[in-house]
């Protein structure tokens, strides 16, 4: 429900009654076929918002390019039929759907709900409250929001990098042109009537003349950038001007992600420079990321911008700065991007009243570490931004965990509203012979702007085995997809070629209309004479429709071939195997189990618990081993959980929905289980290192060893004490950043100053990166007089013992820039995250370790924790460094994710997946070699004879088994080499 809000909430979990309030779009979504005739005709010109009011739209508009639902909406309040009182109608006159609709009126709707996801995101951070960066005075500061649209294909520049000046100077330019033909006009009317013309328009003329030639000189000096800066933590980490006093967690890594598409853009002749205080490149793979964009030529300079002032010639910028060796310094930059935070919006905070919901010092909304997605009322969730900051991967991330916690409490309603689609049965059509259909869209004037769709028709009615031919408006409709039904049965069609835009977005579409009429989805073929012809032949109308009816030729040689193929259902086994029985093992466990799936915890050691045994407070400051106390109590009473204890896993076998999986225990012969999906949850382990003395010097403790000797006379005692960070990370062998440690040594830092004010304290480290409102955490530490002290790489602290076991340490102060000795009771090494023995479990499973051997996830953005390999999922340690309540929220997600196959009771197996001809087959086994997936498999047919057999539930049908073959006998269905040739034949033979 697009262009709606939440009125009001009433009830409890389980039963919430909500007034949704729908205002109207003015157009009828299901008529709209999102042509664009009625924007490209509407006379009202408007700022674009989603381009950051760098470009400009019309009043009837759809918001962005892949907007869902893909639709046009009107913008009352700028519409000259709706919001003026004028009359236009233009828009209603040209829509050849007849999909605009100006009586449209505000619904208010009444949903009856068990439970409310909270997911209203954020907004950036208004840089025109800090006049020190003239982003209100100057058009070449811009925000990164901006200036990721000007890096856009479907930006205001096309992705061409400009500076706004210049798209300044010609909308100016264009609005003095505008006057001066109206004043001309003006003028010839006058002069009509008296034969003179009045010498204050004359003047006046002449002004406007003038000035259009001081604007073409300008725009004619202009230059695309050469020189970009960006600054960082504007409107975070800052106390003083907006009281954001949190780390926004994303903009250092945007920032390096735009400097680096920016020199992609310039071919490399731009130079890039970062201006930051702490470069919080915290996620996965994202240091290894800086790193390259730092070796390719970004320029990172770490200092606050304290002015930035135009050059009024040039429209350049200079940037005044202090080094850190304290010297001040002066740059010009072509442009400066201010690299904006994220932050709660006054709709946000009223929605939060509405709901009675609780929001923390920040205003989003408050959740604990234990509970991360559950706000302050039960039943109502909060996922991404709203929940405070956090990038991309986490958010969605967040999102499955809100769906997952939701679904919890809501089981017993499962399936209880769900309608099934139903399908006509299928016609046999394998002894017929190719009766094809042909169906061209001329696409309103997308299409047919540019290729000569009526010769495409008559060319398309004159090929092999086409027996109908029929020239459609827009294919896609409703209304073309019905009637396409009726000619299939009308026509006895077999086979159906439609020749419109992209596959890509359409042809599901087009593949259940061919289910309607009782044909088989996959006896459908579609050209793209859109995005192929008539958007990159858009100047030579010939060469687009002859490459038109060369693409309809090969696709109608293609589709007398195609067969049907079957897509068999498998049963689902309702279990789950969880690997690891740490927070995240349990956690998605739970999960599971309270959707009423049967869980099976395979723990190596003898004990629940994992890592979070050795914590004993969150970084929020909860309780961590009463919480443990307590899931473990949960996990071990509840029936549907089995736990294997002192075991591992020895084989597993199978396909989503149904694996067969070996748990050896104790060294006997182990016991195989059914289950349906797998969520690896193995955690990861904490470095022993080899440096600072750890192991030789019992003063030198790791980070989590440090709550044991919390109340040892050496820590209650003390005077002063050394933190060291990355210990094994960020270093060649270890490139990725381990997350959780300047959180857990700051934190640490706090609580010694608690226990004993007089201690010095010190933290020697790279950057600190107390991320999201950790950096709370930070400033106290700050007031509370621990020292922080920065080093780098090639001067790394050196620690040394001294009599009776004392520990001198010895490092290089970046302000004073000499080396300063400490002489601390006791250090801590904020030591590298690492797994250990994921490989064994990764092969088993079929699947992949990044470079840092945590698990690798299908997408970072989209699937952050799913495998490529159906049915296996990832959260916790095993994924990549996190604290407590993330590895909560992942293990949530991920047991929400698995939730999704285990609710089934079948399972449709996708039929476009590889076949072996046997009769063929040596039993090589080079497609079982290739395989990502494990979908070959080599069986004995005759004593010592072997061929291989697909598991089709397993394919992914990407053919790397049919390139491998030697003797051709593997082929993937669908995309044959007869199929392939044939097109490639009809291509080249005109």
């Amino acid at each position: 429900m697009t262009n709606s809000q939440l009125q009001s909430l009433s009830g409890t979990e389980g039963n919430f009654h909500a007034e949704v309030l729908q205002k109207p779009r003015y157009v009828d979504l299901d008529k709209c076929i999102s042509c664009g005739a009625c924007a490209g005709k509407c006379p009202t010109v408007v700022i674009d918002a989603f381009n950051a009011g760098l470009g400009k739209r019309k009043a009837i508009y759809k918001y962005y390019a892949q907007a869902i639902p893909s639709g046009y909406a009107i913008d009352a309040e700028n519409c000259r039929q709706l919001g003026h009182g004028k009359k236009c109608g233009i828009c209603a006159k040209v829509c050849p759907a007849d999909a605009v609709d100006y009586g449209q009126k505000e619904k208010l709707l009444n949903l009856q709900v068990g439970a409310v996801i909270l997911a209203t995101g954020f907004q950036a951070f208004d840089p025109t409250r800090i006049d020190t960066y003239g982003y209100a005075t100057h058009p070449n500061v811009v925000t990164a929001l901006e200036f990721e649209r000007l890096l856009s294909a479907g930006g205001p520049t096309s992705g061409h990098l400009h500076r706004p000046s210049e798209l300044v100077l010609k909308e100016e330019i264009s609005a003095l042109e505008t006057e001066i033909e109206k004043l001309d006009r003006r003028t010839r009317q006058a002069g009509d009537k008296d034969g003179s013309s009045p010498a204050g328009g004359i003047e006046h003329r002449g002004r406007l003349g003038a000035a259009l030639a001081e604007l073409t000189n300008k725009l004619a000096a202009e230059h695309e950038p050469k020189r970009i800066a960006w600054l960082q933590c504007v409107g975070s980490r800052d106390i003083n001007v907006c009281d954001n006093g949190y780390c926004s967690g994303v903009c250092c890594m945007y920032a390096v992600k735009e400097a680096v598409i920016a020199r992609e853009h310039a071919g490399g002749d731009l130079e890039a420079a970062i201006f930051f205080m702490d470069m919080r490149t915290y996620g996965k793979e994202f240091e290894q990321y800086y790193n390259r964009a730092r070796d390719n030529g970004v320029r990172f300079v770490r200092s606050r911008v304290h002015s930035v002032e135009p050059d009024i010639g040039t429209g350049n910028l200079r940037l005044g700065y202090v080094k850190e060796s304290g010297e001040p310094a002066e740059e010009e930059f072509d442009l400066v991007v201010l690299s904006v935070g994220l932050e709660s919006s006054p709709e946000v905070r009223e929605l939060a009243g509405k709901l009675d919901i609780e929001l923390d010092h920040y205003q989003f909304a408050k959740t604990g570490s234990f509970a991360p997605v559950a706000t302050s009322r039960p039943g109502i969730y909060a996922c991404g931004v709203l929940q405070g900051p956090k990038d991309i991967p986490v958010s969605v991330m967040e999102a499955s965990a809100a769906a997952g916690a939701a679904a919890s409490n809501l089981a017993a309603a499962r399936h209880t509203l769900v309608q099934k689609k139903t399908f006509p049965e299928e016609r046999d059509v394998r002894s017929e012979d190719p009766r094809i259909g042909v169906f061209v869209c001329n696409c309103g004037v997308n299409i047919s702007s540019v290729v000569r769709v009526p010769e495409v028709v008559e060319y398309a009615s004159g090929l092999p085995n086409v027996v109908y031919v029929q020239e459609n408006l827009f294919s896609c409709s409703q209304d073309a997809q019905d009637k396409l039904v009726g000619v299939i049965k009308e026509q006895n069609l077999n086979r159906v070629v439609v020749a419109a835009c992209s596959p890509r977005t359409h042809e599901p579409l087009f593949q259940e209309t061919i289910r309607n009429s009782s044909l088989n989805k996959y006896l459908f073929e579609q050209a793209n004479i859109r995005d192929q012809c008539s958007w990159v032949h858009a100047m030579d109308h010939d060469a687009a429709t002859q490459k038109a009816k060369d693409l309809v030729r090969m696709a109608v040689a293609r589709a007398a071939l195609i067969e049907p193929l079957s897509m068999p259902s498998v049963p689902v086994n309702r279990a789950a195997l969880i690997v690891g029985g740490g927070v995240a093992g349990m956690m998605s466990a739970l999960t599971l189990a309270r959707q009423g799936f049967q869980a099976h915890i395979v723990e190596e050691k003898d004990r629940l618990g994992g890592h979070a045994l050795k914590l004993t407070r969150t970084w929020k400051g909860e309780d961590i081993p009463s919480f443990l106390e307590q899931l473990v109590k949960d996990v071990q009473d509840n029936e549907a959980i089995q736990v294997h204890l002192n075991s591992s896993i020895s084989a597993t076998s199978g396909y989503v929905g149904n694996f067969k999986t070996t748990i050896a225990s104790g060294g006997g012969d182990g016991v195989e289980i059914e289950h349906g999906v797998t969520i690896l949850a193995i955690g990861a382990h904490s470095l022993n290192p080899d440096e600072y003395l750890y192991g030789k010097n019992s003063r030198v403790f790791r980070w989590h060893d440090l709550d044991k000797a919390r109340d040892t006379d050496l820590v209650r005692k003390a005077s002063s004490a050394v933190f060291i960070q990355c210990v094994g990370s960020r270093e060649p062998d270890r490139p990725h950043c381990s997350r959780i440690c300047c959180t857990f040594s700051v934190q640490k830092a706090v609580e010694l100053k608690e226990l004993n004010p007089e201690m010095d304290v010190t933290i020697l480290y790279r950057d600190i990166r107390t991320y999201g409102e950790r950096e709370d955490l930070y400033r106290e530490a700050r007031r509370r007089g621990v020292i922080f002290i920065r080093y780098d790489l090639e001067h790394k602290p050196v620690v040394r013992e001294i009599d009776d076991g004392r520990l001198e340490v010895t490092v290089m102060d970046h302000v004073l820039r000499r080396p300063i000795t400490l002489r601390p009771d006791f250090i801590t090494l904020a030591s590298a995250i690492q797994t250990r023995d994921a490989d064994k479990l990764a092969q088993l499973f079929k699947v992949p370790l990044s470079q840092d051997h945590f698990f690798l996830e299908v997408h970072m953005k989209l699937r952050p924790v799913d495998f490529a390999t159906d049915g296996v999922f990832v959260c916790g340690l095993a994924h990549y460094p996190k604290s407590i309540d993330e590895s909560i929220a992942q293990a949530q997600a991920a047991a929400a994710r698995a939730a999704t196959i285990l609710a089934q009771e079948t399972i449709e197996v996708e039929g476009v997946v590889s076949s072996v001809d046997q009769t063929m087959c040596r039993g090589c086994g080079k497609c079982v070699d290739v395989c990502p997936y494990g979908s070959p498999q080599l069986v004995e047919v005759g004593e010592g004879v072997f061929v291989s057999q697909i598991q089709e539930a397993l394919c992914k049908g990407c053919g790397a088994c049919a390139v491998a073959c030697p003797t051709g006998a593997a082929a993937i269905r669908h995309f044959n080499d007869k199929e392939v040739l044939t097109m490639v034949e009809a291509a080249l033979c005109k």
